[in-house]
């Protein structure tokens, strides 16, 4: 009887060949830990990449056969099916990049993911940085005219916001932002209507752990309100929900 992982995925898988969209790059998790598969797919999802899960090996050796990604972040210890074996078997047939992500840190280990066919590898704890240079880089290499012809920009009404150039413009109006306050400004646009919490955001724009004692976000976000303000975008669209996080509205 499929699970109800199993199920979710071929609803994903039926939408996706369904729905024509513009070139974009869809990365898929492989990941039975479903907090840090949450924390990769907002991590992601606030770069602007297209991101589904799955949470064990069978589940996500249908998914990743389906050739709707452009990337895999494969865990190697997987229920019903183990990493590794995952890879090998998609070899058969797919060359789509796979980066490994497991807690195993041994050379040996390294060495059998790569030998299986994975194009990298990153030891969890991982730095979330790092882990994002190591997919561009392998997306510049694997799909460079995807590079050339992805929609780089984000847009909500009249703000646009270029995740290659850091172009912020409301309008024809362009507004200059310090890096941190760009990367806040568009982590909240990747997911509208959504609360993003004080933790995650902490991780993804200041690429440290949260502090209840720490005012920095509250700070950078001030900021980022009154240069939206003074460029004719409503700033207060960008709410703080106490006890919370963070919505852009």
């Amino acid at each position: 009887m499929p699970s109800d992982h199993d199920t979710e995925l071929k609803q994903i898988a039926q939408e996706s060949a369904n729905t024509a969209t513009a070139p974009e790059f869809s990365i898929l998790i492989i990941e039975d830990d479903p907090v840090l598969s949450e924390q990769l797919c907002k991590l992601l999802q606030g770069e602007g990449f297209g991101v589904d899960a799955c949470y064990n090996g069978c589940t996500g050796m249908v998914a990743a056969s389906s050739n709707h990604y452009q990337l895999i972040l494969l865990d190697v210890m997987l229920p019903k099916m183990s990493g590794f074996e995952l890879l090998a078997n998609l070899r058969e047939h797919s060359q789509v990049p796979v980066i490994i992500l497991s807690a195993k840190g041994a050379e040996e280990e390294r060495i059998k993911g790569l030998r299986n066919g994975a194009d990298d590898y990153i030891s969890k704890p991982y730095n979330s940085q790092e882990l994002l240079l190591r997919i561009e880089a392998l997306l510049r290499r694997c799909h460079p005219s995807l590079i050339s012809n992805a929609p780089w920009t984000q847009t909500l009404d009249s703000l646009s916001v270029n995740r290659v150039t850091h172009k912020v413009q409301v309008g024809s109006n362009a507004i200059n932002f310090t890096p941190i306050e760009f990367k806040l400004l568009r982590t909240l646009m990747s997911s509208p209507g959504e609360i993003l919490s004080k933790a995650l955001l902490y991780q993804i724009v200041l690429n440290r752990s949260y502090s209840s004692y720490d005012r920095s976000l509250d700070m950078h976000l001030s900021r980022v309100r009154r240069k939206l303000n003074a460029a004719g975008w409503d700033g207060s669209r960008l709410q703080t929900v106490h006890g919370k996080g963070y919505l852009l509205s």
